[in-house]
């Protein structure tokens, strides 16, 4: 069965949670890593997980901001240690569009010496994607998005599962009215959500390009998604956030809500 392992459901300033990262795995049992958080904290995730790293072939970064890339170089040294012991088997595909490339190549070349560098372009590629561009990775085709940012160039991405529903990740900023044709009627809709309605005044989404989970479950329901998965959000609640968004999603979307916690397994139906 397929399934999203939630590494991190955390914005950037989170201490508790870690940045808001996932696993995608399909029927064969093999990943697809879809940002990597701010740095080494990935590898104790995806440790708690019980992910062997060695068994990731494909990551998507969505965009530059250091709370989904800098986990990225980590993952890199480990996976070209690994290599250099003859652990890791095959190669190392990372896709990303060409601002987030140049920003991978150049932490390399700068931060890894010269001897963790010798798989760069060789098991270790650098894959550059462009929007609406369709790309085979695992078993999916992936359709790249332009997200519209703001902020920062970003992508997302959709695709068809392997059980035929649809999923849709856009990010970590608010849904476009630009993609709406795009994302119709997806079944999965991976969807940011920084605060409540209530806390707006408090955290300021809309100065920060986030949405609140009001504005969030809006958005999902006018472009007619089935399952809604709000993450990227605040951690000041503690343990009553999944309670509390749950309230205000469901009282404007009216799919299936998950409102995951750190570590949290979704099985895709």
């Amino acid at each position: 069965m397929e399934k999203i392992i939630v590494l991190g459901t955390g914005t950037a300033s989170s201490i508790n949670n870690y940045n808001t990262c996932f696993l995608l795995e399909d029927n064969n049992c093999d990943y697809l890593l879809v940002d990597t958080g701010g740095g080494n904290g990935i590898l104790r995730q995806l440790k708690l997980a019980n992910i062997d790293i060695n068994r990731i072939h494909n990551i998507f970064i969505s965009h530059k901001h250091i709370d989904h890339l800098f986990g990225m170089l980590w993952l890199y040294r480990f996976v070209d240690i690994s290599m250099s012991k003859g652990i890791y088997e095959g190669t190392l595909n990372i896709y990303c569009h060409d601002e987030v490339a140049k920003i991978i190549r150049d932490q390399i070349h700068i931060l890894l010496r010269d001897s963790q560098q010798r798989f760069l372009d060789k098991r270790i590629f650098i894959n550059i994607v462009n929007d609406h561009e369709l790309v085979p990775v695992l078993n999916y085709d992936l359709e790249f998005l332009d997200i519209y940012s703001k902020i920062a160039k970003q992508y997302g991405f959709k695709t068809k599962l392997n059980n035929g529903k649809t999923l849709a990740f856009l990010g970590d900023e608010p849904l476009d009215e630009r993609l709406y044709d795009d994302i119709k009627n997806v079944d999965y809709f991976l969807h940011e959500a920084f605060c409540l309605e209530t806390e707006a005044v408090k955290f300021k989404p809309k100065e920060k390009n986030h949405d609140t989970v009001k504005s969030a479950s809006i958005k999902a329901r006018n472009v007619g998604a089935k399952n809604l998965i709000l993450w990227h959000t605040q951690e000041n609640l503690g343990s009553k956030r999944k309670e509390l968004y749950m309230q205000e999603a469901s009282e404007n979307f009216n799919g299936n809500i998950y409102i995951p916690n750190d570590l949290e397994i979704i099985e895709l139906n």
